[in-house]
């Protein structure tokens, strides 16, 4: 969650390019994720030095190594200190700009230089178009002020920046914030035997967080080199159709120690996406936008829910890119809940029939702002083609740690550890009424409501009887009052020696 300081310092480094003659907002971004990059870069290595020293071992498998960095093909020859963010934030204005342009940028383009990787592919095209020495002395003074221990920095801040130009949700695309992603993978716990996809990637981060969560809780078994070549090469795969995005995405995974992720550019609802049975887990947050050409669409997805709706051609797809036993959770719209066309009605009829239907977390309709209000669920389910939906677990979720309005600020109420903790628990749910939170739903319930999976549906409030007083009752006390008030105004002009 971006903080009212981050925006100050982003605001400032914003004005600091727009002044400076940099004027394209799209531009600014991708420059700004560029040098964060190369400060994060530094950044993993003085913590790799730090810890080796502590252990009295020698550091391994530094990106940046003693002697000098040579590239005949850009006629550079330095040593590779004069590449790191520590060293040269401190050269004086001119050197800093001819360093950064001249030996910097071209040494992060060709990191994995020789291998077919997502980052190698999408830095490939990279431009640095930093206008003068002056504007980059301020952006990295700016820079080198963030905090940046969460590395998820660059995300964040790509979507303050598209908040800013107004194009944040032109297309549907919202960034899922940080901590409704963390939320997401603690409730499918990834495993190292987990093969991993967002169809719908963005910034990465469904698939940065659960890189995340399986370096903390397989740190051991990531020791073995099977797991580590799988972890880094096979496990993750991620699809998008903006190239700002899927650059950040490949900058975003290798800081997280995933050099080759399966990134690619590709509309996971096309023609193109012939992916099926692959994945275990797919975590996603599709586009919302609207309608599509049904000749844009995979003629298969349209078999599942004849529809021009990314929403729900979306939850088709997922279904025929995971393998049988594979689960998902994916965020909704609310209208994929309680929607009435045949297409709304035929999604959720397959996931309730034909799939295992698991749960349904309703979302508070703050959750996106300040760039969106639109009311969201998590869906979660998995691939059987059998069936297997005997009930569903509903979750009414109120609060997730901050308010509801657009400034998202943090408060004390917030579900989220007890969402995690009762769907790791469903045993213990069984006896929960439909007047609480969290509650079963029978799925012959689900049935005779035409498949309906909104919670207002099923939730019931509990109405407390009240007694008032008579009509007569009440005049008398008014009229009790009224005489109070005349003995008062009377003591009043009393007072102030007025005649009565």
């Amino acid at each position: 969650m971006i903080t009212g300081e981050l925006k100050g310092k982003i605001d400032s480094i914003w004005e600091t390019f727009w002044t400076g003659g940099l004027a394209n907002p799209l531009s600014v971004i991708e420059q700004v994720t560029y040098l964060l990059f190369i400060k994060l870069l530094d950044d993993n290595q003085i913590k790799k030095e730090r810890n080796a020293q502590v252990l009295g071992v020698e550091p391994k498998n530094l990106l940046f190594k003693t002697g000098n960095y040579v590239n005949e093909k850009e006629n550079i020859n330095v040593p590779y200190t004069h590449l790191r963010w520590s060293h040269f934030k401190d050269f004086e204005p001119q050197k800093l700009f001819n360093t950064v342009k001249d030996e910097v940028f071209p040494f992060i383009k060709q990191i994995n230089n020789g291998k077919d990787t997502a980052f190698s592919r999408y830095m490939k095209d990279a431009v640095f178009m930093v206008p003068t020495p002056r504007v980059l002395l301020k952006v990295i003074d700016g820079l080198d002020a963030l905090d940046l221990n969460n590395k998820d920095i660059m995300g964040d801040v790509y979507e303050y920046l598209l908040a800013k130009i107004a194009s944040s949700g032109t297309n549907g695309q919202f960034r899922t914030p940080r901590h409704i992603i963390r939320m997401m993978v603690e409730l499918m716990k990834p495993s190292l035997n987990d093969v991993i996809a967002d169809p719908a990637m963005g910034s990465a981060g469904f698939i940065v967080e659960s890189a995340r969560y399986i370096t903390e809780h397989y740190s051991n078994d990531l020791l073995k080199a099977e797991n580590q070549e799988r972890f880094i090469t096979t496990m993750f795969s991620g699809y998008d159709t903006d190239q700002t995005m899927l650059r950040i995405g490949a900058m975003n995974m290798m800081l997280h120690g995933v050099d080759q992720p399966d990134i690619k550019y590709q509309d996971s609802l096309s023609e193109e996406n012939t992916t099926a049975n692959k994945f275990s887990l797919i975590l996603a947050n599709p586009p919302f936008k609207g309608s599509l050409d049904y000749e844009a669409v995979s003629k298969d997805l349209l078999t599942v829910t004849k529809t021009k709706k990314t929403e729900l051609l979306f939850l088709a797809v997922m279904l025929r890119m995971l393998k049988v036993g594979g689960r998902a959770a994916s965020i909704v719209p609310d209208g994929v809940l309680f929607g009435s066309s045949g297409a709304h009605k035929a999604i959720r009829k397959e996931l309730v029939e034909n799939q295992k239907l698991v749960a349904v977390i309703s979302m508070p309709s703050g959750v996106f702002k300040p760039y969106a209000g639109v009311s969201t669920a998590i869906i979660i389910f998995t691939k059987t083609n059998t069936g297997g939906t005997d009930k569903v677990w509903f979750y009414n979720m109120e609060a997730d740690g901050f308010t509801l309005d657009d400034k998202r600020s943090p408060i004390e109420d917030n579900d989220i550890e007890d969402i995690i903790n009762r769907f790791h628990n469903l045993d213990n749910e069984a006896k929960r009424t439909r007047f609480e939170k969290s509650f079963f739903v029978d799925k012959k319930d689900i049935i005779a409501n035409d498949y309906d999976l909104s919670i207002n549906k099923y939730l019931e409030t509990e109405y407390k009887k009240i007694d008032y007083d008579s009509p007569l009752a009440i005049m008398d006390r008014i009229d009790s009052l009224d005489s109070e008030i005349e003995v008062l105004k009377k003591e009043l002009k009393s007072l102030l020696n007025l005649d009565l």
